[in-house]
């Protein structure tokens, strides 16, 4: 059988709800159930909801973590760059080979061909997850860009080709 709400525990939630507490809270201090501190807090037209604490602590975690993958992003697109930048390098590879099974190493003024491909590789998921985490500003009107460049392009072609007389010298 439950213990009967007593005008003490009406006050006492009152008070501690006024103090900010939770619904969770206050039926462990007053050693009661969390039931019964929301009905007494009906009772008292009193609420527990926190929308407006639940929305500005949402948003500050999605401040937070956009601030987090623009971070990651620029590390990434930090990494692409190292990466890149090893394909010109020298290098040493080296391997075990021979009867004996010796380690030899070789000096290359750059990474081999398939070595190189790898870099490119691990360098466009590089790049690629970094303008998945943080796209590059301008990216919608991009297309426009280069549509404008192409047709910019197609119209100095067409004039220089006007201006060919079609002469064994090209000139």
């Amino acid at each position: 059988m439950s213990k009967p709400i007593t005008p003490e525990d009406r006050a006492e939630v009152h008070r501690l709800h006024a103090e900010g507490k939770a619904r969770n809270e206050i039926a462990r201090t007053m050693r009661r159930s969390p039931s019964t501190v929301s009905k007494i807090a009906r009772d008292l037209g009193l609420t527990f909801e926190r929308g407006n604490e639940v929305v500005a602590a949402t948003e500050a975690r999605r401040i937070d973590l956009a601030v987090r993958r623009a971070l990651l992003a620029e590390q990434l697109h930090d990494d692409a760059e190292r990466l890149r930048a090893q394909l010109w390098r020298p290098c040493t590879i080296g391997a075990f080979g021979g009867k004996e099974n010796v380690w030899s190493e070789t000096r290359l003024e750059r990474p081999t061909f398939g070595d190189q491909r790898q870099i490119l590789a691990a360098t466009g998921t590089a790049i690629e997850k970094s303008l998945k985490l943080a796209p590059a500003a301008g990216g919608e009107g991009a297309e426009q860009v280069t549509s404008l460049l192409g047709a910019l392009g197609e119209a100095l072609t067409r004039a220089a080709g006007d201006d060919d007389d079609g002469g064994a010298d090209g000139g």
